[in-house]
């Protein structure tokens, strides 16, 4: 059965390491930022890595082409049925990149963001992802007692990103 979307709160870049429940981990690529910036556009890249992920649709003209702004907007399909509408806040390859629900099905979520920030180093880059949640009421609780899985969980991700681009760019 299908869960009835919901609007949520747009939250600003600013205020995403500042949620209730934050999540920041970082990764270190033998890419340089042009090419990460590369992967993240390519909407059939994310379910590689961020393996929660199932679908990613470009929603803004022109983004699946690669004419991606801030104002750009996808969908994004995950396990469990959970499916958020996403617009992006910051597109400035190869340096930034944020996005937040507008809309999701997901329960007990008031608001969610995602920051990434991109420094070249000597080898590559170093990425550094911030995932922040606004839960509601139940889920405050539930994401407070997962908050280390999930952590571990997210950490994950930017090893199978490692893995991948080590793959993409071989």
């Amino acid at each position: 059965m299908a869960r009835e979307m919901r609007a949520t709160r747009l939250v600003e870049v600013a205020h995403i390491p500042a949620a209730p429940a934050p999540f920041t981990n970082s990764v270190d690529l033998a890419i340089t930022p042009e090419q990460l910036f590369e992967v993240l556009a390519d909407a059939e890249a994310w379910p590689h890595w961020a393996t929660a992920i199932t679908r990613v649709t470009w929603t803004s003209p022109g983004a699946a082409e690669g004419d991606i702004a801030v104002g750009a907007t996808r969908t994004v399909e995950m396990q469990g049925g959970i499916v958020g509408e996403e617009v992006f806040l910051d597109w400035d390859p190869p340096r930034t990149m944020a996005f937040c629900f507008t809309r999701t099905n997901a329960p007990g979520m008031a608001a969610f963001g995602e920051h990434y920030v991109v420094v070249p180093t000597a080898e590559g880059c170093r990425l550094t992802w911030t995932l922040s949640m606004w839960p509601t009421g139940a889920q405050r609780w539930i994401l407070k007692l997962f908050a280390p899985v999930l952590d571990i969980t997210f950490s994950s991700f930017l090893k199978k990103l490692r893995r991948y681009t080590d793959r993409r760019f071989a």
